[in-house]
């Protein structure tokens, strides 16, 4: 019978040492992991909902978030270009992108005019006029964004997530993962009939982040907004005593579950989710019953004219949710996408959004909710300069235009340029990661330091990039 080699400890080859120290390198590994995870998910773990403060003092407390899918035009809406309509049908003097949507020809000039308004000389097109006549000096109109995905589908991640690639979290969810919400018996993010097409819920989705900072829907876009309800909101069968006394046993089975397995990030976001939609039932109704407003409301925004009364309603719902403590609400319009008939498609589209904005804004600024309500307004891209078809516009994320009013933004101004035909971003710059950089910044959070650790690695709302855009803050 052989002996056993004895361990002689001032020596050892690699292959010993690997062996020997396996079982210590992979408690090594367990501990860092979980380590990461207890850091990721202990942030408001008793509740994660609840207010908290930011990394700064804010100037905004909630966003509003007007999103027109499809693409509009900026040299058509806020981007005036005097150069475009003097050299109508002629070729771009310059190159186009290498990556190109699809191809168009010469040079179009905007079929509409132009004007100045306000105090501030804000050029604004025939497009807009109630958003120029009232607004113009509230907004702040930055013509020089730029993006990287010419298709919808990746431009509209891009937009809502930061990302075109990969699930991630929505800004709606990063604001909520951030700062909470203000009213507890409201979710912290809700989207108003959003598109279910070109990312469909991946951009309103929580994606890694605790499912309580996923966004409520309301309705989609393939229904009227006065219709759009949030789901199994109300119970018509039972009381809510009894509700409760079958939630109260419900998270009795669930805490029981809990202690035996240990901590659950999903068993805890269905407990939340379940003590969320009880506390609803007694708030939502009466937030969203629109019906409520005065006639001088239902008129500022256009809630009886046909053309403005579905956007109205949004706009309405909006402004009733943010003055209910709701952190992030998006409103969405469609579908702005003319490769053919500009003049019919912008111009059938633009009334139904006009009035109502200009309501929206014109509400808040009387009620006091501007001054720390942000609202937002912009696409997925702008068009080209350049004609498709007989009469279109193609793709184009190298340079278009948004907009921004209230919440710590200067109004009146406009920021950044693109080339005298509206093609290109060329002077001050703004990466949609910037767009997310400033936007977070004027809600008091540091976009560097709003992380969430998953699969590894750190994940922000603007990835490794972002520089706030500190000239257009008031």
């Amino acid at each position: 019978m052989s002996q056993p080699q004895s361990f002689d400890p001032s020596f050892m080859s690699r292959r010993q040492m690997l062996r020997r120290s396996s079982a210590g390198f992979g408690s090594v590994a367990l501990s860092g992991l979980l380590a990461d995870l207890a850091r990721a998910q202990g942030q408001g773990a008793d509740n994660p909902m609840i207010a908290r403060p930011g990394h700064h003092a804010p100037r905004a407390k909630r966003v509003i978030f007007l999103f027109i899918h499809g693409g509009p035009s900026q040299v058509d809406s806020f981007d005036y270009k005097p150069r475009l309509q003097k050299d109508h049908g002629e070729p771009l003097p310059f190159d186009k992108p290498r990556v190109q949507f699809a191809q168009t020809s010469n040079l179009m000039g905007s079929p509409w005019k132009f004007n100045r308004y306000g105090q501030s000389g804000l050029w604004v097109s025939d497009l807009f006029p109630e958003i120029g006549k009232h607004c113009a000096d509230d907004l702040c109109v930055v013509r020089s964004l730029h993006g990287s995905n010419p298709a919808h589908g990746g431009a509209l991640m891009k937009i809502h997530t930061g990302s075109d690639t990969f699930v991630r979290p929505s800004m709606g969810s990063w604001v909520t993962y951030g700062l909470g919400t203000e009213n507890q018996n409201l979710p912290g993010f809700i989207t108003i009939c959003p598109t279910l097409g070109h990312g469909g819920v991946n951009n309103f989705s929580s994606a890694f982040l605790p499912a309580v900072h996923h966004g409520t829907r309301l309705g989609h876009s393939g229904l009227p907004s006065a219709k759009a309800q949030i789901a199994y909101l109300g119970n018509e069968h039972q009381s809510s005593q009894m509700q409760r006394a079958k939630l109260d046993m419900l998270n009795r089975v669930n805490q029981n579950h809990r202690e035996s397995t240990g901590p659950d990030a999903a068993l805890e976001a269905r407990i939340k989710s379940f003590e969320l939609a009880f506390r609803m039932q007694t708030e939502a109704p009466e937030v969203m019953d629109v019906a409520s407003e005065p006639d001088y409301i239902r008129d500022l925004y256009g809630l009886e004219d046909e053309t403005t009364a579905d956007f109205a309603h949004q706009c309405i719902l909006a402004r009733r949710f943010a003055e209910s403590g709701v952190r992030f609400v998006q409103c969405s319009h469609s579908y702005w996408d003319q490769h053919s008939d500009l003049r019919g498609g912008h111009g059938r589209l633009a009334p139904q959004i006009d009035r109502p904005i200009a309501g929206l804004i014109r509400d808040l600024k009387a009620r006091g909710l501007l001054d720390d309500t942000l609202v937002v307004w912009g696409g997925e891209f702008g068009r080209t300069p350049t004609m498709q078809g007989s009469d279109g516009r193609d793709h184009n994320p190298h340079g278009f235009c948004w907009w921004m009013a209230g919440g710590g933004v200067k109004g009146g101004i406009t920021y950044g340029q693109t080339d005298e035909y509206g093609y290109y971003a060329v002077e001050n710059k703004v990466h949609v990661h910037d767009l997310h950089a400033t936007i977070l910044h004027l809600l008091g959070i540091d976009h560097e330091r709003l992380t969430y650790r998953y699969a590894g690695r750190d994940f922000r709302l603007t990835d490794v990039e972002g520089h706030v855009v500190k000239d257009i803050i008031a």
